[in-house]
């Protein structure tokens, strides 16, 4: 059972920048696929974006270009730089672990963490 941690969330003006990582108990952590999902007061959890083994990347329109996630294998972490950020931004951010057939979708992944807050203020 491969357990997920989060860390570096807080509270930020907007067009700030903040950096999430998320830790891996176990390898192979380099198998896995690696998501990033945020979920909102009120909302449902969405897709933020996700790196592959190889280190190729995927994002939602709505951080193209403002979000960028990346791995390194030998710390089995994983992290997502968060830049220019906006205070519809505000959310809890989770990472997942596993193969999923479609990146986008939730129920794809096997492995959950359990979130660090990200609150944007304008």
């Amino acid at each position: 059972q491969v357990q997920l941690v989060e860390s570096g969330g807080g509270l930020v003006q907007a067009g700030a920048s903040l950096l999430l990582s998320c830790v891996a108990s176990e390898p192979p952590f380099e198998n896995y696929a690696m998501g990033w999902f945020r979920q909102a007061p009120g909302k449902e959890r969405e897709f933020v974006g996700r790196i592959i083994s190889s280190g190729a990347t995927y994002y939602a329109d709505s951080v193209k270009g403002r979000f960028t996630i990346s791995r390194d294998n030998a710390k089995n972490t994983m992290y997502l730089h968060l830049d220019s950020l906006k205070p519809e931004d505000t959310a809890v951010y989770h990472c997942a672990a596993g193969s999923p057939v479609e990146a986008t979708i939730r129920g794809h992944y096997d492995y959950w963490g359990q979130g660090s807050q990200v609150t944007v203020s304008s």
